[in-house]
């Protein structure tokens, strides 16, 4: 974790000097206006270019591990393959739909840009009321709740 710090500190300090002289410092300037010597300011870029194990040992005690303080901020391989099974079941289910009872529900439930419409923005789309949009809406769902139509996706809701 210091060594990170240390790079970022290179990072802005080469920032600062090239905004400051108007062209890239040399490694002798960096490490002056650092005041740490050239070998450490080279070993410590050499250092950042090489790939480090998320199981390196972090701390005084080297308890920790460099990949405990990193956050998986994505998803699992297993989610998005689940993900991607749902969507494609889903795509099943809505293809015994007919056109468009299946545009009518891809647009109310925001299934193609996770953007939920309203009655009133699907009726004007179609050129009709929100009460008809309602009643396509109704029918489409009623025939999904068959269960020779859900029982594909009754699986992801247990």
């Amino acid at each position: 974790v210091h060594l990170y710090e240390t790079i970022s500190r290179i990072k802005k300090t080469t920032k600062l000097l090239s905004q400051e002289m108007g062209r890239k410092p040399t490694e002798e300037e960096i490490a002056t206006r650092m005041e740490m010597t050239i070998e450490k300011l080279r070993f410590i870029a050499k250092s950042a270019q090489l790939p480090i194990s998320l199981e390196t040992p972090i701390g005084k005690e080297e308890d920790s591990r460099l990949g405990d303080f990193i956050e998986s901020d994505g998803e699992t391989p297993e989610d998005q393959v689940s993900k991607n099974l749902l969507r494609e079941d889903l795509e099943g289910v809505l293809a015994t739909l007919s056109p468009r009872e299946k545009d009518v529900l891809r647009l109310r439930y925001g299934l193609d840009d996770g953007r939920m419409k309203t009655l009133e923005e699907i009726g004007q789309i179609f050129n009709v009321t929100r009460e008809r949009i309602r009643q396509i809406e109704a029918k489409a769902l009623r025939k999904l709740r068959h269960p020779n139509r859900n029982s594909v996706l009754k699986e992801y809701i247990r």
